[in-house]
């Protein structure tokens, strides 16, 4: 019986889904427990890696222009990204930063690490099986933006209009859903998507994102 997308992207976010464990700033944020400063280096990293995103998903699109579903998907995703980046900025002003603390900024190798494996995907991954290794993903991205967001409501005292960064990505539009399910149905019935080598940049994916929530911690 032939595997229908929903089937293979459920079976995707099983299998990579990360140990609790593996990421103890999250609970600790969300316990009120970190320092407030760590909140402000997320806004800082999360300026270099949405804008860095945002062109590796561009380029994905242009790549996969023969396969409209799978570039649609894509095209989605650096049309959010734009989004993000004026969320991204929103938070940091809360946090009290000015565009020279922007601008001057050096980011965390840690931090960085997802967003040039994301570059690297863009250039030599197929689309298909790149579609399948950030969707798997965006459920952990987006539990962890979910548990961030109340905590920042809720232990640290952001507003609404600050916490938009986080609640974007924890509540995605149902259109993404959509689009996921569209690229990776077309992927499965002119069977170019390769589970096994999607599956491995998800779980390196995975762990690089992991590493940027560590590498927060960092003094």
């Amino acid at each position: 019986m032939a595997r229908s997308a929903s089937d293979v992207l459920d079976s995707a976010v099983r299998a990579l889904s990360p140990d609790p464990r593996a990421n103890p700033l999250v609970p600790a944020i969300a316990a009120g427990e970190a320092p407030r400063e760590v909140l402000t280096t997320l806004a800082l990293e999360q300026h270099h890696v949405i804008a860095s995103d945002r062109r590796s998903f561009r380029h994905l699109a242009g790549r996969a222009a023969a396969e409209p579903p799978v570039a649609a998907f894509f095209t989605f995703l650096a049309d959010g990204e734009r989004v993000a980046l004026e969320h991204v900025g929103t938070l940091a002003a809360a946090c009290g930063l000015t565009e020279r603390d922007i601008t001057g900024y050096e980011p965390r190798p840690g931090c960085q690490a997802y967003p040039a494996y994301a570059a690297w995907l863009a250039l030599g991954a197929e689309p298909a099986d790149a579609v399948l290794a950030f969707a798997a993903n965006f459920a952990a991205w987006g539990g962890y933006c979910r548990a961030v967001g109340q905590a920042m409501r809720h232990r640290y005292g952001f507003t609404d209009e600050a916490c938009a960064f986080f609640d974007f990505f924890a509540t995605p539009a149902p259109e993404l859903a959509d689009r996921t399910r569209a690229a990776l149905q077309h992927a499965l019935d002119s069977e170019t998507l390769n589970e096994p080598m999607a599956l491995r940049y998800g779980r390196l994916l995975q762990a690089y994102e992991l590493m940027f929530w560590g590498s927060l911690e960092e003094s």
